[in-house]
């Protein structure tokens, strides 16, 4: 009973995967099961952060941010996580800072899918499958910076979470942050969501020009040299257009 149990939450997240965002009573039908039965299972993998509630339809369903979490291992054979893997380690030697991949999860966060650890003592750690706010980090402005106007506005309504003094808490002023991304190539993060951390990030793009993921330098707060800000920018961004070119072979 216990294994048809796992095996039935198993199915659910899959559905949940392939028709999100999706209702109890969609999920009801598709399975036969009894309401009760897909209401209990979707609580359980929403308290394990498997599935969540949609954000502006909070009685559907859709994948959380910990799918997200198992994907590296998923990549190793993948385009993008193949592509991006030399050149982040290049750009950890060059800078000796540790650099991040970041993919974007819908409209909600950015998620850490893969990392290079630089060798200072002191140093910023996110593990794999972290997520953090795309409008308070370098990421998330990269990857908000290049996605269209209808999608930047959907994303910038009311106000935004503060989590320090430096954090854009304003659509208007996140507007103008973004066009600041899109004429430099790339974005800065000083403070904004962690306190002692900094970032410099670059979009990777498609084909189209959407943006797939974001490739970023993350230093202490204590080795941010405002003087070499156009320096890191620009390794920051030749590394995330080499990934681009590379995934697109």
């Amino acid at each position: 009973m216990e294994m048809k149990s796992v095996i039935r939450s198993l199915r659910i997240l899959e559905a949940v995967a392939r028709h999100q965002p999706v209702t109890v009573g969609e999920l009801t039908k598709l399975f036969g099961l009894p309401k009760s039965t897909v209401q209990r299972t979707l609580v359980t993998l929403n308290e394990a952060g498997w599935l969540r509630a949609n954000r502006r339809d909070t009685t559907r369903w859709e994948i959380g941010a910990r799918v997200l979490a198992v994907r590296p291992a998923a990549l190793q054979g993948s385009s993008l996580f193949a592509a991006a893997r030399d050149p982040m380690i290049r750009l950890r030697d060059t800078v000796n800072e540790t650099i991040h991949l970041s993919v974007p999860d819908a409209l909600h966060s950015m998620v850490v899918v893969d990392r290079v650890d630089c060798d200072h003592p002191v140093r910023t750690f996110h593990t794999i499958g972290d997520t953090s706010p795309l409008h308070a980090t370098a990421t998330g402005h990269a990857i908000l910076a290049h996605l269209p106007r209808p999608e930047v506005d959907e994303f910038a309504t009311g106000t935004f979470e503060g989590y320090g003094e430096e954090t854009i808490t304003d659509p208007e002023e996140l507007r103008t942050e973004l066009q600041r991304v899109r004429e430099r190539g790339y974005a800065v993060n000083h403070n904004q969501y962690l306190q002692g951390i900094c970032a410099i990030a670059a979009p990777v793009l498609d084909g189209d020009g959407v943006p797939l993921a974001a490739v970023a330098v993350s230093l202490p707060d204590s080795r941010f040299e405002p003087g070499r800000l156009a320096e890191l920018g620009q390794l920051v961004t030749e590394t995330a257009a080499e990934i681009t070119a590379r995934h697109l072979r």
